[in-house]
């Protein structure tokens, strides 16, 4: 595979110390772009596992074979303020917020961004399995990974339209087996290494690990919906609606349908709670990539990976109406993303 039109332009590539951003990088260097790798050192919670040091080495490493200048930018300060200060506020809301969301929006296309323009890049790229297609106006169209299993544009609906105009994606229109073939073509030193699942810069730290750290867990009450006690949690900011929740002395399975933080009390269920048809679901904080119609039949996503629901686009443009019955109640606080076939046009944080 061969990036065009890049040639000579100067591409400052966040290198993560994964196999994604490290075949980006190889790729564009490949097409005769000016490279640069960055590694982008974020905010990190003492007395918890984080890789950050070894992804930094690695990162170093995919540099040095790629014989490309390595810089390091210190984005602890906003990665404190915009993913985790957001991601405990939310939580501790009685919402399920979405900090990859935050860390892309204003972190990686927002500190990234402004450090690399001011430092004389054209553009910026990243390993993100998504894809930027240019009109001739020119404006910035969000598209689906080809990947679906690893597409990521659920993640990136929040990053400004003006923005994505400087992002190159360079394995977006691959499948995770090519990027791996190519990593071992180019003899890249992390071409085996897997791929990281939790919170964004932290590695392997799931967020509910994260939350027990920072916040702790406070033991309470379970209830059915008739208001009977059936078991007891771990602290009601852990658990989000629709999840299924390990409940002490109940055998499941245990859904959650509501929460009362200041109680920290659940209520639950046997079954996840359905939403119909003819509920909207309401969301804030938009940002719109595409053009936004309303009355328009669109599709959403409400949670990464989740299911794929039509509907369509309220005429106030702050609200979606699923067509039928959704299997589970969408979460306050996590992302309804909007899309027009394989376009991502925007989205929003979905309200009570």
């Amino acid at each position: 595979m061969r990036i065009m039109n890049f040639a000579e332009k100067r591409v400052f590539v966040g290198l993560s110390g994964g196999v994604d951003s490290a075949v980006s990088a190889a790729l564009l260097a490949q097409a005769g772009a000016i490279v640069t790798g960055v590694f982008i050192n974020g905010w990190y919670p003492e007395g918890m596992p984080c890789t950050w040091r070894e992804d930094r080495r690695d990162a170093m490493r995919i540099a040095a074979r790629l014989h490309i200048p390595f810089l390091t930018l210190d984005a602890s300060e906003a990665y404190k303020k915009s993913v985790i200060d957001y991601l405990i506020r939310e939580y501790a809301a009685g919402r399920t917020p979405n900090p990859d969301v935050m860390c892309n929006r204003d972190v990686k296309f927002g500190v990234f961004h402004r450090f690399a323009k001011e430092r004389g890049a054209s553009h910026i790229a990243t390993g993100h399995y998504a894809s930027i297609r240019l009109d001739e106006t020119p404006r910035a169209h969000l598209l689906r990974g080809t990947d679906h299993a690893k597409d990521q544009s659920y993640f990136l609906w929040a990053v400004p339209e003006r923005t994505l105009r400087d992002v190159i994606f360079p394995v977006g229109n691959l499948r995770k087996e090519a990027v791996r073939g190519l990593a071992r073509r180019f003899h890249l030193p992390v071409a085996n290494k897997k791929d990281s699942q939790g919170i964004c810069f932290l590695g392997p730290v799931s967020v509910e690990d994260f939350l027990r750290h920072e916040i702790g867990t406070v033991p309470g009450i379970a209830q059915n919906e008739e208001g009977a006690a059936v078991g007891r949690h771990d602290g009601a900011v852990l658990y989000t609606i629709g999840e299924r929740v390990p409940l002490q002395g109940a055998t499941g399975p245990w859904y959650v349908v509501r929460k009362d933080i200041p109680a920290n009390t659940l209520v639950v269920a046997r079954k996840p709670r359905r939403m119909t048809g003819s509920s909207r679901i309401r969301f804030s904080d938009a940002n719109w990539i595409g053009t936004s119609v309303p009355g328009e039949t669109v599709e959403a996503e409400y949670r990464y990976h989740g299911p794929r629901v039509l509907g369509t686009l309220g005429e106030d443009g702050m609200s979606f109406i699923p067509n039928g019955t959704l299997p589970e109640t969408p979460a306050e606080g996590q992302s309804l993303v909007l899309y027009r076939g394989t376009e991502c046009i925007g989205g929003g944080i979905i309200g009570a």
